[in-house]
């Protein structure tokens, strides 16, 4: 059946969701899961990583987008749909419109990345860059859902949407048996709201746990109002981008939050930290935003469940290269890896070498080196050095 996003007295359930992993079956492929024997250790449970980013366009975007798209009347089909998106949901519409020869017509905010700008235009789309951010490019689509007459798909409050997203629950219970917990990021609230209707009706015993970025917490402020409401981000970003949304969509926190255990919220230096250690130990390339599982327990914010079977959603790798380098640069950074320090030295032919010399007997690997005599003042024969390096342990 086919939702109305408006309705406020619709419901999920998990016929609504085992009806579209039918109907998606031969639309969107399983993603693998598996136990990871060092990120156990690493976080001191079994943990089973469930890869969404092995989709086509790299995230779980596409069980949403491929339910709601398959389900249109002929007549709309022709129309189109549109849709506004920085990133993932953009990708996962546009891919899946272009397959069903769909027009799609995507509005991103001019802050939204390049590449996926670029991707979604290679998947045939109408790409527009209007808005300062996504809340603005929003209205823009309003404009294009009643001039052009197409329908908005909304990535993660639309119905249809949130029953797309819930297959990954059904699909990880049928490949790990007998999991104490699943660990779900939370931007909107479509993915674990989906998830946490299957999850909950087949097996209530498993406990469903959030994780959103500290900076952008609005579930937990849903939660202490009992009702959406915008968390003011402060004009604040992310590492977590694709988790950015500033107030939950109404659905999701309508027929979710009563079946969500645990909400935790979580740093950017966690954030960091867990790309670098999923880079590092499963050679896996995830986005902030999908590694937020992994930064729970990095941030010792889910260490009751050590030692337990644990399901963790790692929901994206839609990370752009340059940013990729400054995050693997702050992982580092917080791992106690890199270390940045300013010493004084003799301005005279031997002073940098002396001070490289203990550098290298110490094992240390420098990475960059600032000279700069104009800032210091007190004794001419001296000299600033700021060093960056990388240590052994």
């Amino acid at each position: 059946r086919r939702f109305a996003a408006s309705s406020p007295a619709a419901a999920i359930t998990l016929s609504d969701v085992t009806q579209a992993a039918f109907r998606i079956r031969g639309s969107v492929h399983p993603t693998s899961c598996f136990e990871s024997t060092r990120m156990s250790e690493v976080l001191g449970a079994r943990v089973f990583f469930k890869r969404e980013f092995e989709h086509r366009t790299g995230s779980f975007k596409e069980r949403g987008a491929a339910n709601v798209l398959l389900q249109l009347p002929e007549e709309q089909r022709r129309r189109g749909v549109c849709t506004a998106s920085a990133g993932n949901h953009a990708l996962a519409v546009a891919y899946h419109g272009q397959r069903l020869g769909i027009p799609v017509s995507v509005v991103m905010p001019v802050v939204a990345p390049i590449t996926k700008v670029q991707n979604c235009r290679k998947f045939g789309a109408t790409v527009i860059i209007e808005g300062e951010h996504l809340l603005e490019s929003r209205q823009v689509a309003a404009r294009l859902e009643e001039e052009d007459d197409m329908m908005y798909i909304n990535g993660y409050d639309d119905l249809g949407i949130i029953a797309g997203q819930g297959t990954a629950g059904v699909e990880l219970l049928n490949q790990v048996p007998n999991l104490d917990a699943v660990v779900v990021p939370i931007g909107g609230g479509g993915l674990i709201a989906g998830m946490a209707i299957a999850i909950k009706t087949l097996n209530p015993s498993i406990r469903v746990i959030g994780v959103e970025s500290e900076r952008c917490a609005s579930w937990r402020a849903a939660l202490d109002e009992g009702k959406p409401t915008p968390f003011d981000m402060r004009g604040r970003s992310t590492l977590a981008d694709g988790l950015a949304v500033s107030t939950v969509g109404a659905n999701a926190f309508r027929l979710a939050a009563h079946l969500i255990d645990e909400v935790v919220t979580v740093s950017e230096s966690s954030i960091a930290l867990a790309v670098l250690r999923l880079l590092e130990e499963e050679r896996s390339v995830v986005e902030g935003g999908g590694a937020t599982g992994v930064a729970g327990f990095l941030d010792g914010k889910l260490e009751h469940l050590a030692g337990q079977r644990i399901g963790i959603m790692l929901c994206g790798g839609n990370i752009d290269t340059p940013v990729l380098g400054r995050v693997i640069e702050r992982g580092l950074a917080v791992d106690g890896r890199i270390h940045r320090f300013t010493a004084i030295v003799s301005d005279r032919p031997g002073g940098i070498n002396a001070l490289m010399a203990i550098l290298a007997r110490e094992g240390a690997s420098v990475k960059d080196i600032l000279h700069e005599r104009a800032t210091l003042k007190d004794d001419i024969a001296m000299v600033s050095i700021t060093v960056c390096l990388e240590t052994r342990d």
